[in-house]
C-alpha cells in the first residue's frame, strides 16, 4: 500500500479544516480551545485510504495547519514532511496575506505536487467563481501549482460540492508522487509527545525515510538519549513497522515526556550528529528586505526551530577579490568586519547558518528563514553541509559548496573526501554526514576509485592528490634523517610518522606499503630507509667501530664494561653509542644485560660449551657453570639468564636443565 502526506496551505478560515473533515470524516482539531474558538492553533492529522482506477489502495495522511499569521511557526512545524499540499483559496475572499506566505513557503521547501482548491464554491455565484479562479490561475502562473499542469478544483467542503472531483485529483497526482526510501537510515521528526496511562511515552511525526521496527533501538537528537520501541501505531493502527511516508506513532521506553518535544528527531543509533552550524543554499523572496551578513533570524526545519546568525559567504568574484582576500587568512572561517556582504531580495547565495540550539540535520533537508522582527517569512534553502570543520581553506569554500549543490552523488562524495586531506573520510564519517546508506556510497565512489582518482584504504577513502603529497613527504622525511643521521641505516616507523604529521596510522602503512612497492623506500623490521642506503662513516668512525668490535672478541667472556670501552674513543659519546647501536643491530654484538655487552663469537662459543657439558650430565648449577667457563660470578649469572631467554637452559631451583 502506497502512503502519501498531503499537507493543507492557506489563510484562516478559508475551510482547511473543515475540508480535511469532508474528506476523511476526522476532526483535525483536537485541541479544546481550537473548537472553543472555532479557529485551529495547531497542527493536525487525519487519513483516508481511497482505490485508484487499477485497484491499488493509496493511504493518504493529511496534515492540517493552522492558517493564522500567529501561528505559522505551527504551520511550518507540519508542513515539512509533506509530498503534496493542498492550497486552499475561499472563493468569497480570494487570495489574503497567508495565502501567499503559505505558498511562499511551499516553494520555499520545493514541493513538487499539489492541488488548488476554491472552497466555499457555494457561497458565490459562477460569475465571481470565475473572477477567483482566474485570479487563483495568474497568482500560480509558472509556479509548481501553475493551472497548466495542476488541478484547480471549486469544492464546498460545506454541501460536499466537488468533493468526488476533489477525490479524483488527489488520486491523480498522489500517484504521481515517488516513493519515498524505505530502505534509507530512518529519521523521525517528533510534532507531538503524549503519555498514555499504561504504555508511557508517545511521539508522533511523519517518516522522512527508512523503516522503524518493533523492539528496535533509536536514538533522540539532540541530546542522545537511547529509547527502545514498544510499539507501533501507523494511520491509527496496530504495525510492526513503518515505513518511510507514514504518519507513524511511537510507543518508546527510556525516555520521560519531560525529555522530549517538538523539535526533537529519531534516528539509529550511533550514527548520526547534532550540529550548530550548517552550510546552506539561501534564497530570500523577491517580498523580503535586503539581509546583511551576521542577521538574526528565525530557523524553522521540519518540526524544529530555533534562532539562527547568518554569516553570508562570498560569490566567486568576491571571494578571488583582493579587497575580501586581504581579510581571510589561509585558513580559517570569514573574517567578522564581512559585514558589506548584503544579500538582496530574490537572490540567491551560499552562507553558514548558526543555530542556537543543535539540531540533526543532513544535506538535502529544506528549512525556512522568518524575519527576527517583525516575525515575517523571508527566505529559506537547502541544507548543503552539517559537518563544518573548524578550520578549512576560504578561497575554495565556493567550490566546494558548489559541488555539494550539483546533486551528483559521486562528486559530492569526491569534494567530501578532497576536504579531509591526508586523513581522508570512513564510510562510517560518510554516512554521518550524508545520511546515505554505506552501499550507495561504495557505489558511488566506485568509479573514482576504479579510475584511482580516489584510494580506497580499508574502510576510508583518500583523494589520490593527497595520497601522491603523502608520498612526497614520507620520502623527504627518510631523506632528510638520514643526511641527519648518517650512522644509522634507517628511522623508526613511529618517529617518521610523527615527524610527517600523519594522524592516521593506517593511512600511514598503506602509503608506505605503496612506495616500498614502487621501490622508493625499504622497510626492514620497524626501519625505514632510503633503498640499497648503508651506513656513511668516517674514517674516525670506522676505526671506533674497529676497536669496539676487537675489545669484545678479544675478550671472550670476560668482557670488559661497554661505558670503558666508549670512553677510550676518539669519537664523542653520541656518535659511540649510534655506532654499538649498529654493532647490536647487525648482531655483532649482543646485549646481555644493561651493562654487559659480548660478541656474538663468544656466545656462539659458549653454546657449543653447554651442549657438550650435555654429554656429561642434564643439569648445570651456578658453580659448575664458572667451572666451566672460568669466569666470576658478575658474568655468570647474567650469562645464564641469556641462556635461560634463548631457551639453551631452563632453570629449576637452583639448577639449569640443559635443553
Amino acid at each position: 500500500m502506497k502512503s502519501v502526506i498531503v499537507g493543507t496551505a492557506g489563510h484562516i478560515d478559508h475551510g482547511k479544516t473543515s475540508l480535511v473533515k469532508a474528506l476523511t470524516g476526522i476532526d483535525a482539531d483536537r485541541l479544546e480551545e481550537e473548537k472553543r474558538r472555532g479557529i485551529t492553533i495547531d497542527i493536525g492529522f487525519a487519513h483516508l485510504d481511497i482505490a485508484t482506477g487499477d485497484g491499488e489502495i493509496l493511504r493518504l495522511g493529511f496534515v492540517d495547519v493552522p492558517g493564522h499569521e500567529r501561528f505559522v511557526r505551527n504551520m511550518l512545524a507540519g508542513i515539512g514532511g509533506i509530498d503534496l499540499v493542498l492550497l486552499v483559496i475561499a472563493a468569497d475572499e480570494s487570495i489574503k496575506p497567508q495565502t501567499r506566505e503559505h505558498f511562499d513557503i511551499c516553494r520555499l521547501l520545493s514541493i513538487r505536487r499539489g492541488i488548488t482548491i476554491l472552497n466555499k464554491a457555494d457561497a458565490v455565484d459562477p460569475d465571481t467563481l470565475e473572477v477567483v479562479q482566474l485570479e487563483a490561475e495568474e497568482f500560480l502562473r509558472g509556479s509548481f501549482l501553475d493551472p497548466a499542469h495542476s488541478p484547480v478544483v471549486p469544492v464546498s467542503a460545506m454541501t460536499g460540492a466537488g468533493l468526488d472531483d476533489l477525490k479524483r485529483a488527489l488520486v491523480k497526482v498522489a500517484s504521481e508522487v515517488s516513493n519515498k526510501d524505505s530502505n534509507a537510515l530512518a529519521r523521525l521528526p517528533i510534532d507531538r509527545v503524549f503519555s498514555m496511562k499504561g504504555f508511557g511515552t508517545v511521539v508522533t511525526g511523519t517518516l522522512l525515510s527508512g523503516t522503524i521496527r518493533r523492539e528496535e533501538d533509536l536514538e533522540i537528537f539532540p541530546g542522545g538519549k537511547r529509547v527502545r520501541v514498544r510499539g507501533i501505531q501507523v494511520h491509527g493502527s496496530q504495525a510492526e513497522q513503518a515505513i518511510a511516508g507514514q504518519r507513524t506513532a511511537l510507543n518508546v521506553a527510556g525516555v520521560n515526556v519531560e525529555d522530549l518535544g517538538r523539535g526533537t528527531m529519531v534516528a539509529p543509533p550511533s550514527t548520526f550528529r547534532s550540529t550548530s552550524r550548517v552550510d546552506v543554499s539561501l534564497s530570500l523572496l523577491p517580498s523580503a528586505k535586503p539581509m546583511k551578513d551576521r542577521a538574526r533570524v528565525h530557523f524553522h526545519a521540519y518540526t524544529m526551530e530555533t534562532v539562527a546568525e547568518v554569516v553570508l559567504y562570498p560569490g566567486p568574484q568576491e571571494s578571488g577579490s583582493r579587497e575580501y582576500r586581504s581579510k581571510v587568512a589561509a585558513y580559517g572561517t570569514l573574517p567578522k568586519d564581512a559585514g558589506r556582504l548584503v544579500l538582496r531580495p530574490g537572490e540567491s547565495a551560499y552562507a553558514q547558518l548558526r543555530l542556537a540550539d543543535p539540531a540533526l540535520l543532513l544535506p538535502g533537508d529544506r528549512f525556512i528563514l522568518r524575519q527576527f522582527s517583525p516575525v515575517v517569512t523571508i527566505g529559506g534553502g537547502l541544507v548543503l553541509n552539517a559537518a563544518v570543520p573548524a578550520k578549512r581553506r576560504a578561497s575554495e569554500l565556493y567550490s566546494f559548496l558548489s559541488a555539494l549543490n550539483s546533486g551528483d552523488a559521486a562528486r559530492i562524495l569526491r569534494a567530501r573526501v578532497a576536504q579531509r586531506g591526508q586523513l581522508g573520510l570512513t564510510l562510517l564519517e560518510a554516512v554521518a554526514e550524508t545520511g546515505w546508506t554505506r552501499d550507495v556510497i561504495e557505489k558511488a565512489l566506485g568509479g573514482a576509485v576504479q579510475d584511482i582518482r580516489v584510494i580506497r584504504i580499508g574502510e576510508r577513502f583518500v583523494e589520490a592528490a593527497a595520497i601522491d603529497a603523502l608520498k612526497s613527504l614520507l620520502v623527504k622525511g627518510v631523506t632528510n634523517f638520514h643526511v641527519k643521521n648518517p650512522l644509522n641505516t634507517g628511522c623508526s616507523k613511529e618517529s617518521l610518522r610523527e615527524e610527517c604529521g600523519i594522524p592516521g596510522t593506517d593511512v600511514f602503512e598503506a602509503v608506505l606499503s605503496m612506495l616500498v612497492r614502487e621501490r622508493k623506500l625499504e622497510v626492514t623490521g620497524d626501519l625505514v630507509r632510503l633503498p640499497g642506503r648503508a651506513v656513511i662513516m668516517k674514517d674516525d668512525e670506522a676505526e671506533s667501530k674497529k676497536m669496539i668490535e676487537s675489545a669484545f672478541a678479544s675478550a671472550g667472556l670476560k668482557v670488559p664494561f661497554l661505558r670503558d670501552v666508549i670512553a677510550g674513543l676518539k669519537v664523542d659519546k653520541a656518535r659511540a653509542q649510534k655506532i654499538v647501536t649498529l654493532l647490536l643491530r647487525d648482531k655483532v654484538l649482543v646485549k646481555v644485560s644493561d651493562e654487559l655487552v659480548f660478541h656474538q663469537t663468544a656466545l656462539e662459543q659458549l653454546r657449543r660449551e653447554v651442549s657438550q657439558y650435555k654429554a656429561r650430565s642434564p643439569k648445570i648449577d651456578v658453580g659448575k657453570f664458572k667451572d666451566m667457563t672460568g669466569i666470576t660470578r658478575k658474568y655468570a649469572i647474567p650469562l645464564l639468564e641469556y641462556l635461560d631467554r634463548e631457551r639453551v637452559t631452563k632453570r629449576v631451583g637452583d639448577e639449569r636443565i640443559i635443553l
